[in-house]
């Protein structure tokens, strides 16, 4: 049902995905299917997912399958492709002259070499996620958007939403929420819940760490709530970047003043992205952090929330 992530889809409508994850019980209610598009506004060093930052397919490296063959290295039309005997990780890729013809990966005999992700149609999405439907209907579940940025292939999203809302499923998407208001107005009639991040309330801070300012994800939230979304705002715990009480402080007030109720999560960090930067040969930020914040730090984050009027979920 994928397509070769290179090939030019015509006037077919296809959206880039590099995962669709079943049985995901932390992407909105009940039991759902979470599916991860590609592309994204921001850069998050943090970034548990950085195969979808860009748009442009990639070539992954998974050294558990490769038999050293070298064939790969031959086929590489600009030489992007060294080998390091005595290394675990043989293959080496060079990103900057690597310009993704996929002769590499038809070369490799093992799949040592492979695309991070593949185009579907709606309809195929649609397909896939009904496949667990049984699941959705016993847990309240039902189907979420991801990335990357899924509003990255604002198109593509909106019609996987459509097709799922009509199918009677429940929809959900985590966003960023750094979009244009115009494609958040086509998607807010497909959407059941919206799960958006306030990564951090300084807008200096917000750049040095994501890229871009807050300014429009702020404005953003704020139509959503003024539109009567059903909203669940979050923030990702990062250590010694989002965890001053300073921060959470300034993002539960926000919260505060919001038209409607809406509560505030606290998303412990995830210490378990390392091998995929691993994967990219790219160095992590947060390799030193190994283990997830002690859950006496997270529950103080929690009072400050609480001290705020907000509800800490």
């Amino acid at each position: 049902m994928r397509c070769d992530p290179t090939a030019s889809g015509g006037d077919v409508l296809s959206g880039r995905v590099f995962d669709i994850k079943r049985f995901a019980l932390h992407d909105g209610p009940g039991i759902r299917t979470t599916v991860f598009l590609k592309g994204c506004p921001l850069a998050c060093t943090w970034c548990q997912n950085p195969e979808g930052i860009p748009m442009k397919p990639l070539v992954m490296y998974h050294p558990e399958q490769c038999i050293r063959c070298e064939r790969c290295v031959a086929a590489c039309p600009n030489g992007a492709i060294s080998t390091r005997p005595g290394e675990r990780r043989f293959i080496h890729i060079d990103r900057s002259r690597c310009e993704c013809h996929g002769s590499c990966i038809e070369a490799c005999p093992t799949g040592a070499l492979r695309w991070d992700s593949s185009d579907y149609t709606p309809e195929q999405i649609l397909s896939e996620v009904r496949r667990d439907e049984v699941f959705y209907r016993n847990s309240g579940g039902g189907v979420t958007l991801s990335g990357g940025e899924p509003l990255a292939q604002p198109t593509f999203a909106r019609e996987v939403l459509r097709l799922c809302r009509e199918a009677g499923l429940h929809t959900a998407i985590e966003t960023t929420l750094q979009t244009n208001r115009d494609v958040l107005r086509d998607v807010l009639p497909h959407v059941d819940l919206f799960l958006s991040d306030i990564k951090l309330w300084d807008p200096q801070e917000h750049r040095r760490y994501t890229g871009v300012d807050n300014r429009m994800i702020l404005e953003n939230v704020e139509f959503l709530a003024r539109e009567g979304a059903t909203m669940l705002i979050r923030v990702p715990l990062i250590p010694d970047t989002t965890t001053s009480p300073e921060n959470i402080a300034g993002i539960a007030r926000f919260v505060h003043d919001l038209p409607g109720e809406h509560s505030l999560e606290l998303l412990n960090f995830n210490p378990l992205a390392t091998g995929k930067y691993q994967m990219l040969e790219k160095p992590y930020p947060y390799a030193q952090y190994t283990t997830q914040l002690p859950q006496e730090q997270v529950d103080e984050l929690k009072q400050i929330v609480r001290a705020a009027g907000v509800t800490a979920v």
